[in-house]
């Protein structure tokens, strides 16, 4: 992969088109991502999942009749982003609503809830929900915490079973929800995975050693363990997830369940089949029945290898849908009957991005100032990136530095494409906030797309920007953020650097300081905010379930925010 590939950037675009030239049956592209070639039946439930690549077939191989009605899909552990869901969810609306569905992860929340916002303002009837299976990443009392891993495939299954039925929206949202409190994952591995381009791992594991409770984005499993043999390691998977089970299936005896060993990249087919031997049999000794199990790749992690083990427990209706026919590219059982007719494939709407509003010659000169600080910013990025990616890579994915260089990199170049329209410092900035957002995905993307529109938003298009409106777009930029992540001091986010540099500036300002010696106070504040955030366990994001690993290291985000509010300060005139 590495050899083949090394252009992290470009690989979600290719890898897309690349899919859907090969699949050409079940699919067709539109921008970012696939929906069904045929359309979505008029009146009938679009179903529409997504995350990023590196973990086919999910997402866009499970599109296809009786699975999803469309995949939206990201850059490389990376969520994609609102513009994407949005374009990829009107693609295949079919008139009867849409249901996003997703892992829980919070650069997905965040996406996919954005875009769920700008549907239901165009008039599209919008549910979300979030795949919760991963027992390893929260305890039982925090079900909504948890990641959603392989236990995707049962639960969109469902959902898109149940919208096929021509059940309405909110009567498949009922079915999605049912569907996932009774779905149970858990994984373990030997390897971690390598992102394309890269020379080494994310994470390694010691030889004769396996990680045990991994997240699908090279996170590190939560513990290690001793090196099992197949017929061990299958007794470990079913162990873990007999110990808890839903709240309406009190024991295992007489229960009936879907089951999914999944591989996570490198194990081979023989070996999983190795392991399933014992899988089934440690079932059957339980009284459990099982039904139409999946052994194979369904949500994989590039080339890491490990297994992943979901049991769904199912009851009538469940049953009903997980035995459902399905013809998708990477999912096929059963035999479906002729397809209902649809309306055809839908037309994607153009955005106008040629016209700019109308500004003043203050604020077109303000904007060349917003130019040159972004292309700081990016060049700030670009220098630090490995850097980035390798703090990130401690307790998360390691994709911090490569999301961070893609939204920097097109944030600069949509902002010189609307300064050289003649657009004003708002228009400058909301420009490079949307592409920010829209190339970038992921958390960072989200909420670096917000800072910026934020403070596009203060400056206008016709006054001189003053250190006042400066300051208070950065003020709305904070609350802004902490609105659409949930995160607040002390969660070892960006947050921990933002507010105090929000609030460093803000108060600098209102005392009289000129902008440069305001914002020099507020970028000192961030980076001693953004180093202190080293001795803080991690309350939110994926770094959460691996706390103590992190001790020692600063988050990502806030330490990314520092580099760049410092850098910024750099191209800030005197007068200013």
């Amino acid at each position: 992969m590495t050899r083949l590939f090394n252009d992290p950037t470009a690989f979600a675009d290719e890898a897309l088109e690349g899919f859907a030239a090969a699949h050409r049956r079940w699919v067709r592209s539109v921008t970012g991502g696939v929906v069904r070639a045929g359309g979505t039946p008029d009146g009938e439930v679009a179903v529409v999942v997504g995350g990023g690549s590196g973990h086919y077939p999910a997402f866009s191989g499970l599109v296809g009749r009786g699975l999803a009605h469309g995949a939206a899909v990201g850059n490389v552990f990376a969520s994609p982003s609102a513009q994407q869901i949005r374009s990829v969810a009107r693609a295949a609306h079919g008139g009867a609503g849409v249901l996003l569905m997703y892992g829980n992860y919070a650069g997905d929340v965040l996406h996919f809830g954005q875009a769920a916002e700008r549907l239901a303002g165009e008039g599209v009837e919008v549910r979300t929900l979030a795949v919760t299976d991963d027992i390893s990443s929260a305890g039982p009392g925090q079900p909504a915490e948890r990641r959603g891993i392989a236990g995707d495939l049962p639960v969109f299954k469902a959902a898109a079973a149940a919208a096929e039925e021509g059940l309405p929206l909110d009567e498949v949202l009922r079915t999605a929800e049912h569907a996932n409190a009774r779905t149970r994952s858990f994984g373990i591995a030997f390897s971690g995975c390598t992102l394309p381009g890269a020379g080494h791992p994310l994470f390694t594991v010691p030889e004769g050693r396996m990680a045990v409770g991994l997240g699908i984005h090279g996170e590190p499993g939560i513990g290690e363990e001793p090196l099992p043999t197949a017929d061990e390691a299958a007794r470990l998977l079913v162990s873990t997830l007999l110990k808890e089970l839903p709240d309406d299936v009190p024991t295992p005896e007489g229960a009936r369940a879907a089951v999914i060993l999944n591989g996570l990249g490198s194990v081979k087919y023989e070996e999983l089949f190795v392991v399933y031997r014992t899988v089934a049999a440690l079932l059957a000794d339980a009284g459990v029945e099982i039904v139409e199990p999946e052994v194979g790749e369904l949500v994989t992690s590039f080339d890491m290898a490990g297994v992943s083990l979901t049991l769904t427990w199912l009851d009538d209706r469940l049953e009903r849908l997980w035995r459902a026919p399905a013809d998708a590219p990477a999912h096929r059982k059963g035999a479906l009957e002729a397809p209902a007719a649809a309306s055809g494939p839908r037309e994607e709407e153009a955005d106008d991005t040629a016209a700019v509003p109308p500004a003043s010659e203050e604020s077109r000169e303000a904007a060349a100032t917003v130019l040159t600080a972004l292309r700081a910013l990016a060049g700030t990025v670009d220098e630090h990136v490995e850097e980035l990616g390798r703090i990130d890579a401690v307790a998360g994915d390691g994709d911090h530095g490569i999301g961070m260089q893609r939204g920097s990199t097109a944030a600069h170049r949509a902002a010189a494409e609307a300064l050289a329209l003649g657009a004003g410092a708002g228009t400058v900035l909301t420009r490079a906030a949307d592409a920010w957002a829209d190339r970038a995905g992921g958390t960072s993307g989200a909420l670096w797309g917000t800072i910026l529109r934020a403070v596009g938003t203060a400056l206008g298009d016709q006054d001189a920007p003053t250190a006042s409106r400066v300051a208070d777009g950065v003020t709305e930029a904070s609350a802004g953020v902490r609105r659409l992540g949930g995160a607040e001091t002390g969660d070892k986010t960006m947050v921990d650097a933002l507010v105090p540099f929000a609030d460093t500036l803000a108060d600098a300002v209102a005392a009289g300081e000129p902008l440069t010696g305001a914002w020099d106070r507020a970028a000192t504040a961030a980076g001693s905010a953004a180093a202190a955030t080293a001795e803080l366990l991690p309350r939110k994001g994926r770094a959460r379930p691996h706390a103590e690993k992190s001790l020692g290291t600063p988050d990502a985000g806030a330490h990314s925010l520092a580099l760049i509010t410092r850098a910024v300060h750099g191209v800030l005139r005197p007068d200013h």
